[in-house]
């Protein structure tokens, strides 16, 4: 007879833990951040409808970095940095319409494809190749009229990134191509822009925070998330029809009573709520410890509509100021002496009370910190 020997057979087992505050709370975690994370990713730039036609433009900026796109004479939308390659002045301010770019600095005009086209005096100097000088551009990529942009030249295209959302976001919003914005609240968080995200990317928190949300536009006992690739999707039913704070059309879309989120890793996420109503959210991250939020509604042709402006404020003054609370709370709780990085709830069945979506962005944050990157980083290291 074998005895059975009961200490092999247990197994210690020790939970998946939080990321250390330093994370949120170091500046030069933040730096790393961009250098690592938010210059090497895919970042939301504009819609195609602030670039209708020929010369159109605007500005933006990501993390200090001042980025412009414009639509060129031959209907092709491009980005570049907005700087000029004779002595880094700006190019552009603000959005309009331009024939050619001039900088204001010395009147440097490069073409609406970025090549220089004239020089003041220019011809006065031995060895001046016209040809040789450009702006430089930016990866550009257009998802459903959503314009986003790369500052890392080697990066995988957006279709590999984030696998199958653009079908699913036209089978959930068919007419997504004749939408416009209509509306752009812009939120302030004292936090660090990842406890933001983290705090999008679970609904282990819905119920207790969130009662409008939770009770009169979804059904949390049906929510659950699931990676595809670097994308975190969101899917759920919607909430009992007669609970609803809005009223839909059961029958006008297949997906008519779904609600589905598509979170693009790090900074943008397309929800799609009941009705097959298009929303995003944006993040820019300020410095280590400020983020705007900018909440985008959509309607077609950019016309105005009594239901969605009443879902929009409903959506800020309840959802949008019950985040603003938490996620200000938790980045003067990451300060705290006190503070240890807790155990993450991971259900192996998933569902709304699972946190198995903070253990994937806290791998790609990991994954990303502990890069070699090719660019420069004497402040960071």
């Amino acid at each position: 007879m074998v005895e059975r020997d009961d200490n092999a057979s247990r197994v210690s087992i020790e939970p998946i833990r939080a990321l250390d505050a330093s994370y949120y709370t170091d500046p030069h975690a933040f730096e790393r951040d961009k250098k690592r994370i938010l210059f090497r990713t895919w970042q939301y730039a504009g819609h195609v409808s602030q670039v209708e036609k020929p010369g159109d433009y605007f500005a933006f900026s990501i993390c200090e970095q001042n980025l412009f796109t414009v639509r060129g004479a031959d209907h092709v939308v491009r980005s570049f940095f907005n700087v000029c390659m004779h002595r880094a002045h700006q190019v552009v301010e603000g959005s309009g319409n331009k024939r050619v770019l001039v900088c204001p600095y010395h009147a440097w005009t490069y073409e609406l494809d970025g090549g220089l086209r004239k020089a003041p005096n220019d011809d006065k100097v031995p060895g001046f190749d016209r040809g040789k000088i450009c702006l430089a551009e930016v990866r550009t990529e257009i998802l459903c009229g959503f314009i986003f942009v790369n500052l890392d030249s080697q990066a995988m295209p957006m279709a590999e990134w984030f696998p199958d959302v653009e079908e699913q976001l036209r089978s959930f919003v068919p007419h997504i191509d004749a939408l416009k914005p209509i509306a752009w609240n812009i939120i302030e968080e004292r936090c660090n822009w990842k406890v933001s995200v983290e705090n999008y990317s679970e609904c282990y928190h819905c119920r207790i925070n969130h009662p409008t949300f939770a009770r009169g536009v979804i059904d949390p006992n049906s929510y659950n998330i699931m990676s595809q690739g670097h994308c975190l999707r969101h899917t759920t039913r919607t909430a009992p029809l007669e609970n609803m704070t809005y009223t839909i059309d059961e029958n006008a879309n297949a997906h008519a009573t779904d609600y589905s989120s598509w979170f693009l890793w790090p900074t943008f996420s397309f929800q799609v709520y009941p009705g097959n109503v298009l929303n995003t959210y944006l993040w820019r991250p300020l410095n280590v410890a400020e983020t705007l939020v900018y909440r985008g509604w959509y309607n077609v042709d950019g016309a105005a509509s009594g239901t969605l402006s009443k879902l929009a404020e409903q959506d800020l003054t309840t959802t949008v100021a019950e985040d603003i609370r938490l996620v200000n709370s938790v980045q003067q709780g990451l300060a705290s002496l006190g503070y240890r990085p807790g155990p993450l709830v991971i259900d192996p069945e998933y569902g709304v009370n699972s946190e198995h979506s903070i253990r994937a962005i806290h791998e790609w944050i990991r994954d990303a910190h502990s890069q070699n990157p090719q660019v420069s980083e004497s402040s960071t290291s």
